[in-house]
């Protein structure tokens, strides 16, 4: 393309791309993630996972072009319309939190680009529509997640429970389905708190949740930032069953959470206890692949899901390049058309976190074998069967 044509095509706007976009030598992969901010310890791990991804995929060379986020719904968005307009990239992975990936779906609506989320709400994918129709995601929803804690919960005789996330969608979110399944178990909510997710202490919000005398608190906030509550409840001598949701599952919420999550329990993706798991899980060698692999790059007990969730990205789209290429070239409206039709038809891929079927209605693709319960114990996540 031209630089003037080019330029032309950015100042009309999305809609010039359809028509002016030309094919291209390779792919180019757009990435947006919160490696800065009060998501980094989600992001750093998902910013390594790159350059693990593969440089080539059916014989076409592929770029990947990273841009931090940091933990900002604007600066998402920004980057996004960056990635789309100016780069021309084939699909985007991103972003890490939920509220970022919401901002997302107008822009890859109107640029008509795929991207494959690594952000937990149900909501970036559901219910389908203009826009959600380019987005999909790798994470479990938070949908499947309370349902677990819901019945981690029913199981060991909890009756009442507190909730205390996020003051943003994250944490809406997940409140929602946690109170809607533990209703289902006959589990009375006593207690509904929020926080920001720059909060330095939660201890108003933790006097409230610990005067209603709850059996158990669900923490629905991701990343460090997570083990504010739960040191505010150490503090004030809780004694009950303690939940985090799956945002927290990786090593650097684990130092600086320390001793006061000693015990707690939380969902979270099988890659997270690979070696535990049964040889007859469909996940396990994958999973175990994968481990072995971030952790030769970067540290033995490094691996975070977070890290899995890019790297699953990467899988789907491996396996949905070859079959857009039968279509179109890179760079091209029809190949990121036939990109999204290929992810909506991938049926039994495995992952590190589940088998894979996606759908024209289901951008997930996974079922309940995607999901574990493990607890804290000795610094480390331990499988409860």
């Amino acid at each position: 393309m031209k630089r003037s044509t080019r330029a032309a095509c950015i100042a009309a706007g999305f809609a010039a791309l359809a028509c002016t976009t030309s094919a291209s030598a390779q792919i180019r992969i757009g990435v947006t993630v919160s490696s800065t901010g009060p998501a980094a310890s989600l992001g750093i791990p998902e910013k390594n996972t790159v350059d693990l991804l593969p440089r080539e995929i059916a014989g076409k060379k592929v770029e990947y072009i990273v841009l931090d986020d940091a933990s900002d719904t604007t600066t998402t968005v920004t980057n996004v319309r960056k990635l789309i307009s100016e780069d021309r990239v084939d699909a985007i992975i991103g972003s890490t939190t939920t509220p970022n990936s919401l901002a997302m779906l107008p822009v890859l609506g109107e640029g008509r680009t795929v991207a494959i989320t690594l952000a937990s709400s149900s909501r970036i994918v559901e219910p389908m529509d203009a826009n959600r129709a380019w987005m999909f995601k790798t994470p479990q929803s938070d949908v499947m997640m309370a349902t677990a804690i819901a019945e981690n919960m029913g199981n060991a005789g909890v009756r009442t429970m507190a909730f205390i996330g996020f003051n943003n969608a994250l944490g809406e979110a997940f409140y929602t389905e946690v109170a809607k399944y533990a209703e289902l178990k006959n589990i009375k909510v006593v207690a509904s708190e929020r926080f920001s997710p720059t909060d330095t202490s939660v201890t108003g919000q933790i006097l409230k949740v610990v005067s209603a005398g709850p059996d158990a608190v669900v923490i629905g906030a991701s990343g460090t930032p997570a083990a504010t509550p739960v040191r505010a409840l150490v503090e004030r001598g809780f004694k009950g069953r303690i939940y985090h949701n799956h945002g927290v599952a990786n090593r650097e919420f684990l130092r600086v959470c320390a001793k006061d999550c000693e015990g707690t329990f939380l969902p979270t993706g099988p890659v997270m206890v690979a070696s535990q798991l049964s040889d007859s899980n469909a996940v396990k060698k994958p999973a175990i692949a994968f481990v072995r692999k971030y952790e030769d790059r970067f540290g033995a007990g490094n691996v975070a899901a977070f890290a899995s969730y890019t790297w699953d990205a990467g899988l789907l789209l491996q396996r949905a390049i070859p079959e857009a290429l039968k279509k179109a070239q890179p760079g091209t409206a029809e190949f990121r058309a036939a990109l999204r039709d290929a992810l909506e038809n991938i049926r039994d891929q495995p992952s590190t976190n589940g088998i894979v079927n996606m759908s024209r209605t289901d951008h997930l693709g996974l079922d309940q074998r995607a999901r574990v319960m493990v607890t804290i114990k000795g610094g480390e996540w331990s499988y409860l069967p």
